[in-house]
C-alpha cells in the first residue's frame, strides 16, 4: 500500500503565502512519517501558483538523509520539466492531464491534444534524467463544466498514455463529484484492463463520503492513495469553491480498521497533524 502525502496540493490554494521556513519545517516533519512519496512542490509559473514560488528554496533545505520517502514535483510544461529534472532529489514529475477541455485550458492553458504533445516531450525528459512520470488524469470522474464525459473516455486516454510508456496514472476526482459506485466501477475497469499499470486515487471529498470513496477504490484494486493531513487543499484552477483532499488520517484509519498493513511512524504523523493548523489556518 502506497500513501502519497500532498502538502503542495494542500497549500497551493491558500490566499496567504506560507513562509518558506514554515514549509521546510512541515515537510521535514512529513519526511519522518514514512510515506511512500511526498508531493512537496511545483515547478510552475509563480504568476499561476504564487504559493509555490519558493519550491527550489524548500527543496534545498529538506533533510533527506534519514528517510526512504521519495519526492514528487508537479510540472505543467516542458520548461518546468527541464527545471525539475535537474534536481537529483526529485524522483517523480507529476503532470496534470485532463479529460475536460475546459479544465485543461484553465489549468495549463492548452487543449488536451496540445497537452498530450507536451507530455510526449516530458516523458523523454524524464527518461533522459532517470525520473518517473506520474500522470494525473484530472476530472477523471466527470466535470462541472458541461464537457462530455463517458467511462470509455478514461479507457481511451489511458491507452494513449500507455503508448507513451506512462507507468503510473492517478485518477483524480478534482472537484469531488465522484460517487463511490463510479469510483469502484472505474478502478475495476482500469485495473483489469491495464494490469501492468500502477493506478492511484487522488480524491477530493466532503467528510461524509470520504471513507466510502477510499473503500470503493481499494476494493476495486487500488493500492496507491493521495491524501493531505487534515483534509486541507483543493485545486484553485477548478472552481471558486475548493473541495479539500481526503484527509490522510481518514485513509490510514480505514486501512488500520481493515487490517491492511501500512508502515508509518504514528508519533511523527501526530506531530505533523499538530503542526498543520498553524501552517494552513494560522493557528
Amino acid at each position: 500500500m502506497k500513501i502519497i502525502e500532498c502538502p503542495r496540493d494542500a497549500m497551493q490554494g491558500l490566499h496567504g503565502f506560507v513562509p518558506t521556513e514554515q514549509k521546510i519545517e512541515y515537510i521535514n516533519q512529513l519526511l519522518r512519517v514514512g510515506f511512500d512519496t511526498i508531493d512537496f512542490g511545483s515547478f510552475v509559473s509563480p504568476r499561476a501558483i504564487p504559493q509555490m514560488r519558493d519550491t527550489k528554496e524548500v527543496l534545498s533545505s529538506l533533510d533527506l538523509k534519514h528517510t526512504k520517502t521519495k519526492l514528487l514535483a508537479i510540472i505543467a510544461n516542458t520548461r518546468g520539466a527541464h527545471e525539475a529534472a535537474e534536481f537529483d532529489t526529485v524522483d517523480y514529475l507529476g503532470f496534470p492531464l485532463s479529460l475536460s477541455e475546459t479544465f485543461q485550458q484553465r489549468n495549463t492553458k492548452k487543449s488536451i491534444a496540445q497537452a498530450l504533445e507536451e507530455l510526449t516531450i516530458i516523458q523523454d525528459i524524464c527518461k533522459e534524467h532517470n525520473k518517473t512520470l506520474v500522470t494525473y488524469l484530472s476530472m477523471g470522474f466527470g466535470n462541472p463544466y458541461g464537457d462530455s464525459y463517458e467511462a470509455s473516455d478514461v479507457i481511451d486516454m489511458i491507452e494513449k498514455l500507455k503508448k507513451l510508456d506512462v507507468q503510473i496514472i492517478s485518477l483524480a476526482d478534482t472537484v469531488g463529484l465522484a460517487t463511490p459506485e463510479l469510483i469502484k466501477t472505474t478502478f475495476r475497469a482500469v485495473t483489469e484492463q491495464f494490469p501492468d499499470t500502477e493506478f492511484g486515487a487522488h480524491l477530493h471529498s466532503d467528510l461524509d463520503s470520504a471513507i466510502d470513496k477510499v473503500e470503493a477504490a481499494y476494493k476495486a484494486g487500488c493500492t496507491r492513495f493521495d491524501g493531505a493531513i487534515n483534509g486541507f487543499g483543493g485545486c484553485p484552477m477548478a472552481e471558486d469553491k475548493l473541495v479539500g483532499n481526503i484527509a490522510t488520517e481518514t485513509i490510514l484509519a480505514y486501512f488500520e480498521d481493515k487490517g491492511v498493513s501500512v508502515n508509518y511512524d504514528g508519533k511523527a504523523i501526530n506531530q505533523a497533524i499538530n503542526m498543520a493548523p498553524g501552517l494552513f489556518l494560522g493557528k
